[in-house]
């Protein structure tokens, strides 16, 4: 029964997506014709690279928590 109530909760959410227009978008365009693109790309870069810098900190402190046990 939840294999089949499943299935059908794919399918529908698939269909939703074919509903949607082909236009494109029209966001990114507008941020590429001006320039303004490089901004967002340099930003989402930075947020990125300031994840992965806590991620690997965080790292490092709890393998010296782990051998201080």
């Amino acid at each position: 029964m939840k294999k089949l109530l499943f299935l059908i909760l794919l399918t529908l959410s698939n269909i939703a997506v074919f509903a949607q227009n082909g236009t494109g978008p029209e966001m990114a365009d507008v941020f590429r014709s001006s320039g303004k693109i490089y901004v967002v790309v340099a930003i989402v870069v930075i947020i990125l690279a300031g994840i992965a810098i806590y991620l690997f900190s965080i790292d490092r402190r709890l393998r010296k928590i782990e051998k201080e046990k």
